[in-house]
């Protein structure tokens, strides 16, 4: 099979404390025609760099390649001048961004953004690119083409929003496309109408693919062959079927593992540093055993119980229109027992995080009551509610926007326990984060770093210390590892199951990730559309679902080979 881009040696090196560093470590790969090729690795293992540099995208007073080639049909894109280039980038080789919403220009209309693409490369009129332009929004399945053309990007979903980044990718039909994580946020019916949609886009055109993720199950589904990347070298790289069912490299391995098993569930998820030390956990939690468990959390009067509850908004778009309301939850009632972790899953807009913001009481029911230990807390008042804060806590999606970018992180985690009087004095209290920096498994060291200092899983374990600082009783988990990489990702979840195990924690966690939920949960809550769709043992449901809208989001779990 011919190849179509090549890259030879290829390093590429940052400024750093005003000297290059080198982050890119002589790569060599070739894409061939008419193929999808996967690039798997975690944050900072140089999947996006690699790619920018082929349509030379790197930031330059910054980055620069140091040594190898890019080769394109023969061309050294490397040796390119900018007009070259430019004629090159968007119509001969062009890329998905990973975040639609800030790829996209908010200020212009979608069906505008992608018209401007085919004006800059193709000899057409205003008409015909318009015409182009909704041909285009056709066939990349967006529901009412004519709508999106006119809507700005803030009025379409999140999966709406990467059809018209896929849309303006494939307007000037290139030879080559990068689709750089163009799932990562995505429900996980969504992700797979995409990957979907790609492939039959490639069976079509005949276009060749990188497909670049974190993700091995979701990259099996789609790719013909993989390259493996980690801390800027290939560590492995073949056919997608060979890869995945016999790796060679450790760190192959240990992407395929560190993801929750739908077939066993294991006491402590294996990680990268468990599979480089050859010390890979395989304790698993028996059916028996999850049993006495479950007996013992449920011969006891619930901790939660939440009853009728509705969340109802209200809308008014013009001075006389009338107000049109929309239930974001609907009648919903279960019950969450001390000890316990309750997995709540749907799809976004179901109505999971605005149930998680009620049970806070940081947006009030409009219906329904809420009872914490048997009183309803929807009755209490602003002070009663504050003094609550200490016995409900959060751990927030995204750690970085809930922190003070100019608070050091010792300072933030105290700062809840001197508002609730926790411990005596300012010496007690730092005494306290310290010990507690070491549970999530950072050190006295980082005390007086900031925020910007640490990496993403860092910084969720710093969030967790900051909500388990008070020593709730209830943990609302909303989409606390929805943002991580795979292993980082089974770092975090191992974390919390131990800090349950050791102070009786009981945990709502709420994710749009099945497998992760199912994993993580006793009781498993599916909602769609503010309701309750099916609620039971979270093993039982996965492996027997009633609802069709539960088969489906089990159905679309990416697997793997």
């Amino acid at each position: 099979m011919a190849s179509i881009l090549e890259l030879n040696n290829l390093s590429v090196s940052f400024l750093s404390d005003r000297q290059y560093k080198e982050v890119i470590h002589s790569i060599s790969f070739n894409l061939n025609e008419n193929e999808i090729l996967g690039i798997v690795g975690e944050s900072g293992s140089g999947k996006s760099v690699s790619s920018l540099a082929i349509l030379n995208l790197l930031p330059k007073k910054i980055a620069k390649v140091t040594s190898g080639s890019i080769s394109f049909e023969e061309k050294n894109l490397l040796a390119l001048s900018n007009k070259e280039i430019k004629n090159i980038r968007g119509k001969e080789i062009s890329m998905i961004f990973q975040e639609p919403m800030s790829s996209l220009n908010p200020s212009m209309k979608c069906g505008k953004q992608v018209m401007e693409i085919l004006l800059q490369h193709l000899t057409i009129s205003k008409n015909e690119a318009k015409a182009e332009t909704l041909a285009l929004f056709e066939k990349v399945k967006l529901p009412s083409p004519d709508r999106v053309f006119d809507a700005y990007p803030h009025e379409i979903s999140g999966g709406q929003k990467q059809r018209v980044m896929i849309a303006m990718a494939i307007a000037c039909k290139p030879k080559v496309l990068i689709a750089d994580e163009p799932t990562t946020a995505l429900d996980v019916t969504v992700q797979k109408e995409i990957i979907q949609l790609l492939k039959e886009l490639q069976a079509e055109t005949g276009m060749s693919i990188i497909f670049i993720s974190h993700d091995l199950a979701l990259v099996s589904e789609i790719a013909d062959r993989v390259v493996v990347m980690y801390r800027g070298v290939i560590v492995e790289q073949g056919p997608v079927e060979e890869l995945f069912h016999q790796p060679k490299n450790p760190y192959t391995k240990a992407l395929i593992n560190a993801r929750p098993s739908g077939t066993k569930r294991l006491r402590r998820l294996p990680t990268i540093d468990d599979f480089l030390n050859d010390t890979v956990p395989n304790e698993e939690i028996t059916r028996d055993l999850r049993a006495k468990q479950h007996q013992k959390i449920y011969d006891q009067p619930p901790l939660l119980e939440v009853v009728d509850v509705e969340k109802e908004y209200f809308s008014t778009s013009g001075i006389f229109k009338k107000a049109t309301s929309f239930k974001a939850v609907d009648g919903v009632s279960f019950k969450v027992y001390e000890g316990e972790t309750l997995g709540l899953v749907g799809e976004s807009g179901c109505g999971k995080s605005t149930l998680g913001n009620a049970i806070l009481q940081l947006d009030k029911a409009t219906a329904g009551s809420i009872l914490y230990r048997g009183e309803d807390i929807t009755k209490l008042s602003t002070a009663d509610v504050r003094s609550l804060r200490k016995e409900i806590q959060i751990i927030f999606q995204d750690p970085y926007a809930s922190l003070n970018p100019r608070i050091p992180v010792g300072k933030a985690i105290m700062e809840p326990m001197k508002v609730h009087g926790l411990y005596n004095s300012e010496s007690e209290r730092k005494e306290k984060v310290l010990e507690i920096l070491e549970r999530v498994g950072l050190s006295a060291t980082h005390f007086n770093r900031y925020p910007h200092e640490f990496s993403g899983g860092q910084r969720q374990r710093i969030g967790i210390a900051r909500t388990i600082a008070l020593q709730p009783k209830l943990i609302v988990c909303d989409e606390s590892v929805s943002a991580l990489d795979i292993s980082v990702q089974a770092q975090v979840l191992n974390l919390l199951n131990e800090l349950k195990e050791n102070f009786g924690f009981t945990y709502i966690f709420i994710s749009h990730d099945l497998a992760v939920v199912k994993y993580m949960a006793d009781q498993l809550m599916v909602m769609n559309q503010g309701k309750i769709e099916e609620l039971g043992e979270a093993d039982s449901i996965y492996a027997n679902p009633e609802k069709d809208y539960t088969k489906k989001l089990i159905a679309a779990i990416p697997k793997g080979i």
